[in-house]
C-alpha cells in the first residue's frame, strides 16, 4: 500500500492531523488504529475537559501554571505556543464540529471547571465525557473526507527507515529517513509494507506496562519502541505520571475519578475517615499538582497499610448536581455497588499519562527525516517533569495540527519503489505465540514497573528492575522471532522495550523532580 501520510494512532493527535492535513485534497490520508473501533483511544476516556482561557485568565497566568506543575522541565517556548495557539484552534475545531457542545452555565456562557494546580477556572468540558464527545465529532468529520482512509485492526509493527532497511549497502552513507511502516492486518495476519511520504507517530501512552493504570490496554507504549527501533531521539522518558484518583476495583485497568471532582470541593480521607492532604500541601491541599497528591495517598497507604483512601464529594455538593455534573462517574461507580452521592469513592492511584516521548520540535518533527510525532507519543516539552491537568487533549490538538501544516506546506517527498524496500518475512513459521507466555510475561512488566519503577523509587529498586527486564527482553526477543506475529506478540516486545527505557532513564536521573521521585539521594540533590 502507498499513501501520501501514514498516521499510526486515532486519538486526538493523530486524529486533528488527519482532519488539517484532509483540507488538502490533493494528499491522501491513511490512518490506522489496532483497535478494532476507531474511538477506542486515551482521548476518549478523557473526563475532566480540555483547557482554555478563562473569564478571569490570561496567556500569563496559564504559562504560570505550565511552568510551576513542570517543576522546572517544562520548555517555556513550548508551554507558551499552546497557551497562545491552543484557545484559537480550539473555536476554530468547536465551529468546524457544531455538533461538540461543551457545558454552559444559566446564562448561555462557557461553565469553566478547575483542576489541580491550576489558578483559574479555566476547564471546557462536556460533562464528565469531553473525551467521548470530542473524539466522537472528529471522527465522524473525518468520516466524510474522500482522501482519508481509515483502517480499524491495523498494527504498525516496525517503522520503514533507511539505511535500516534498504536493499542497497551504499544506502549507509544516506540521512536516516522514515518511508512508512510494516503494518499487520488482524484480520488476515497478513504483513504489508505500507509505504508514506511522511509518517505520523501517535499512538497513545505507555500505561499498560504497570500493574495499576487509568489507560486501555493498548497504552503499551507501541509507538515509544518503534522510534527507539528507528533510532529516534528520546527524551524525559523517566517522567510518568500517576493520577491520584483510580476507582479501587480488580482488574488491571482502573475507572478514572476525574480531577474536576477535586475541582469541584472533593476532600481526600483515610478509610478512618480523617482529611490528610493539609499534611503534605497545606496550601492546596486537594488540588496540589498530581505528584504531590499521589505520593501523599501512596504514604497514606504505605504507613498505615490501606488498600486504598477515599475521595469524598457527597458531604459537599447536593446529589441532584453530583448526578448532573458527573453523570457517566456516577452511573460507573454504581455499577461498582458505590452511590457517590451519600457515600465515599474508594480510590488508589495509577499510571496514567507519559510525560516524554519521541523528541519533537515546535512542528512535531522528529529527529528522523519523515517522521513526525504527536499526542502523548511526543516530547514537546510542554508538560515537563509533570503534567498540567486537562492540557494534553490541547496538545494533541495544537501539536497535530502544526504537523499536518508542515507536512502540507512541504513537497511531497519521493518514496522508494517496491523492489527498494524487502516485504516482511516470516519465514516458515506457523505456530501461533502461546498466549499463556505472554500474559505471563506482560504480568511480570506490569508487576517489576510497579512496584520498582513506579510512584516512589531507589537505586536498589531500579538495579532490580533493569536486571530483570533486560533478561525478560532477550527472552521475548527470542519469542518474537520463534512464533508468527500477533497484535498481542507485538504489544509484548514493545512493552518490555519500554520498560526497559524507562528504567533506565530513571536509574540516569539523580535528582527528584515532578512525578520522578527518587527517596534514596542525599540532601542537596533533590
Amino acid at each position: 500500500m502507498r499513501s501520501d501520510v501514514l498516521i499510526i494512532g486515532c486519538g486526538i493527535g493523530g486524529a486533528a492531523a488527519a482532519l488539517e492535513l484532509a483540507r488538502d485534497t490533493e494528499r491522501q490520508i491513511t490512518l490506522i488504529t489496532r483497535a478494532r473501533q476507531s474511538a477506542d483511544s486515551n482521548s476518549s476516556l478523557a473526563q475532566g475537559g480540555i483547557v482554555s482561557i478563562g473569564l478571569d485568565d490570561s496567556v500569563e497566568a496559564l504559562v504560570g501554571d505550565l511552568l510551576e506543575a513542570g517543576a522546572g522541565l517544562t520548555s517555556p517556548v513550548a508551554a507558551r505556543l499552546l497557551a497562545t495557539e491552543g484557545p484559537t484552534l480550539l473555536k476554530r475545531l468547536t465551529e468546524d464540529l457544531p455538533q461538540l457542545k461543551f457545558d454552559c452555565d444559566d446564562h448561555g456562557e462557557p461553565s469553566f471547571g478547575l483542576e489541580g494546580a491550576h489558578s483559574r477556572r479555566r476547564i471546557l468540558h462536556v460533562g464528565d465525557t469531553t473525551g467521548e464527545a470530542f473524539m466522537g465529532s472528529l471522527l465522524a468529520k473525518l468520516a466524510e473526507r474522500p482522501n482519508v482512509r481509515l483502517l480499524i485492526h491495523h498494527t504498525a509493527v516496525d517503522l520503514i527507515t533507511f539505511p535500516h532497511h534498504a536493499r542497497s549497502p551504499l544506502a549507509v552513507y544516506d540521512e536516516l529517513v522514515c518511508h512508512g511502516a510494516y503494518v499487520l492486518d488482524g484480520k488476515t495476519g497478513q504483513i504489508a509494507s505500507l509505504i508514506a511520504s511522511h509518517t505520523i507517530l501517535a499512538t497513545g501512552g505507555a500505561g499498560a506496562i504497570f500493574l495499576h493504570t487509568t489507560n486501555p490496554p493498548g497504552a503499551r507504549g507501541d509507538g515509544l519502541a518503534m522510534a527507539a527501533r528507528a533510532s529516534a531521539r528520546l527524551a524525559n522518558l523517566e517522567y510518568v505520571q500517576f493520577h491520584p484518583t483510580a476507582l479501587h476495583m480488580p482488574g488491571t485497568t482502573k475507572f478514572l475519578i476525574s480531577e474536576a471532582v477535586r475541582g469541584e470541593g472533593a476532600v481526600l480521607l483515610t478509610p478512618d475517615g480523617d482529611r490528610f492532604m493539609e499534611r503534605y500541601a497545606p496550601d492546596r491541599k486537594e488540588l496540589a499538582s498530581r505528584d504531590v497528591v499521589s505520593r501523599a495517598i501512596y504514604q497514606e497507604m504505605l504507613a498505615h497499610d490501606y488498600p486504598h483512601v477515599l475521595l469524598d464529594i457527597a458531604s459537599r455538593l447536593p446529589a441532584d448536581t453530583i448526578r448532573r455534573r458527573f453523570t457517566s462517574i456516577h452511573a460507573h461507580c454504581l455499577d461498582q455497588g458505590i452511590d457517590m452521592t451519600v457515600q465515599p469513592i474508594p480510590v488508589v492511584p495509577a499510571a496514567h499519562y507519559f510525560c516524554g516521548g519521541v523528541l519533537v520540535d515546535a512542528s512535531g518533527r522528529s529527529s528522523v527525516d519523515g517522521l513526525y510525532a504527536v499526542g502523548e507519543t511526543a516530547c514537546t516539552g510542554v508538560h515537563g517533569a509533570n503534567r498540567l491537568a486537562s492540557t494534553s487533549l490541547l496538545e494533541g490538538l495544537v501539536w497535530g495540527t502544526r504537523a499536518a501544516r508542515e507536512i502540507r506546506d512541504r513537497a511531497v517527498r519521493q518514496t522508494p519503489g517496491d523492489d527498494e524496500i524487502p516485504p516482511w518475512h516470516n519465514g516458515d513459521l506457523v505456530s501461533d505465540a502461546d498466549p499463556a507466555l505472554i500474559q505471563g510475561d506482560m504480568q511480570t512488566i506490569r508487576s517489576l514497573m510497579w512496584h520498582y519503577v513506579g510512584l516512589v523509587r531507589s537505586e536498589q529498586r531500579l538495579n532490580r528492575a533493569t536486571r530483570e527486564l533486560v533478561n525478560l527482553r532477550m527472552n521475548i526477543e527470542d519469542f518474537y522471532r520463534r512464533a508468527r506475529v500477533s497484535d498481542d506478540l507485538i504489544g509484548l516486545r514493545n512493552s518490555v522495550q519500554a520498560a526497559l527505557l524507562v528504567a533506565w532513564a530513571a536509574q540516569r536521573n539523580l535528582a527528584s523532580r515532578g512525578c520522578h521521585y527518587r527517596d534514596d539521594l542525599a540532601p542537596g540533590y533533590e
